[in-house]
């Protein structure tokens, strides 16, 4: 289903071809994101990826979206905790043409004084626009009191003193250090064949031989009591999000500790949509997500509540997860979560765009690509008993991080609440 290459130099070619469909996408993974970064330069892989659209020694900031979106397509880009990512779409025939525009801003990108001063300023503003965003602030603030004093616990976008400290050496140095072949995959998905594609991507990204891996420091402080971040604001509504410390990305039980999150909130049948907001009518969304990295991994729970309602939503989501802790769901809630679980992922693999980001970022992340059958495999074979086992090692107070935005000034009546029941 995959095909991989590794060129001269070490960068990596991934294609998933889909002959049936009329699109191709194209990302360019690096394996640099926000955990790689130092204290005093926070934010510089973002900041970077910015800086790639501003323009090439070929193309201007506009003509490089006029190339891509002349033709019908889309580009655009993210940075994570581990990674960053360029990527575009378009129709197949123009397969050459987002290899050309990719490689353009990968290799030549200009970095020039007025773009780094101005994108400097534009990032300020993200900034300011996320901290106006409760539901979003809230998720920072969650990061940071899961992973105090490292660079997980750092916001992507770096703050506004690290920012003021990135000039165009600094951000040169850390791309050229960072932005090497060995360090780079290349995944193609769609209308496409593996050897052509493999010689077009040669053709724009030529071998270098310098340069390594990015490294990372782990995660070695232990949390042994429960957290809380409160925070009093003037908002309309209270944003609770809940993080519970779990697995990373290679424990075999992360298989469990998915079903487990779809049992608990993915969905509107799960146990958590049921009880906060179909029989108590406490919040209008509520949902559980995992999030796995090379060393940890983490359990999320967020919600937008009624102020006064923030207590009885706290003691109801908790006593909720100490019940499975307890008590192992039953076969049919696990044949349901099951098949909702894969039917999800099989859905998502319809689209070139997602099938793209499933082998870039495997690839990167493992060194190899496991298939959706594969998958499918691990998550049939998990078994009733092995997600309260999951839930009984993850839900513990030593585990537990909770943060709050919130106009209440009340935060010992939250701390209190702070056990699974």
């Amino acid at each position: 289903m995959y095909d991989i290459t590794t060129l001269p130099g070490g960068l990596r070619v991934i294609t998933a071809p889909m002959p049936h469909m009329a699109s191709v996408s194209v990302g360019v993974w690096i394996g640099i994101g926000g955990r790689h970064e130092t204290r005093p330069l926070c934010g510089i892989s973002h900041f970077i990826e910015h800086l790639l659209f501003k323009g090439t020694a070929r193309r201007s900031a506009k003509q490089i979206s006029q190339t891509v979106e002349g033709v019908g397509g889309y580009l655009n880009a993210f940075t994570g905790e581990e990674n960053t990512c360029y990527y575009a779409k378009a129709s197949q025939q123009h397969l050459n043409l987002l290899l050309d525009v990719l490689g353009d801003m990968y290799r030549h990108p200009k970095l020039t004084g007025t773009d780094i001063t101005k994108e400097r300023q534009v990032i300020k503003e993200e900034l300011l626009m996320y901290r106006d965003q409760p539901d979003h602030y809230v998720q920072e603030l969650l990061t940071e009191t899961l992973w105090p004093d490292h660079a997980l616990g750092r916001a992507l976008t770096g703050t506004p003193e690290s920012l003021d400290r990135m000039h165009r050496a600094t951000l040169l140095d850390f791309k050229t250090r960072n932005y090497v072949p060995v360090n780079t995959v290349v995944a193609i998905a769609g209308n496409c064949d593996h050897a052509g594609s493999v010689a077009r991507v040669a053709d724009q990204f030529p071998a270098r031989t310098s340069g390594r891996s990015a490294r990372i420091t782990p995660i070695t402080a232990v949390q042994r009591t429960p957290q809380l971040r409160f925070l009093t604001k003037n908002v309309e509504q209270t944003h609770l999000a809940i993080g519970i410390r779990s697995y990373s990305r290679h424990d075999a039980r992360r298989y469990a500790l998915k079903l487990l999150s779809v049992i608990l909130g993915e969905n509107m049948s799960s146990r958590l949509f049921q009880t906060i907001r179909e029989d108590h009518g406490l919040a209008y969304s509520i949902q559980s997500a995992t999030s796995f990295f090379a060393d940890t991994g983490v359990f999320l729970i967020s919600a937008g509540l009624d102020t006064k309602r923030l207590p009885k939503a706290l003691r109801l989501i908790l006593k909720e997860l100490g019940k499975v802790a307890r008590r192992a769901p039953s076969a049919d809630e696990l044949r349901r979560a099951q098949d909702y679980a894969i039917g999800q992922m099989r859905l998502g693999m319809e689209s070139t765009n997602n099938q793209m980001m499933w082998c870039g970022e495997h690839l990167l992340a493992y060194g190899c690509v496991q298939t959706p059958d594969e998958i499918e495999r691990r998550i049939a074979a998990v078994t009733t008993a092995q997600i309260q086992e999951t839930a009984a090692d993850i839900f513990r107070e030593h585990r537990l991080n909770v943060a709050v935005i919130t106009p209440s000034k009340d935060e010992h009546a939250v701390r209190k609440l702070l056990t699974f029941e």
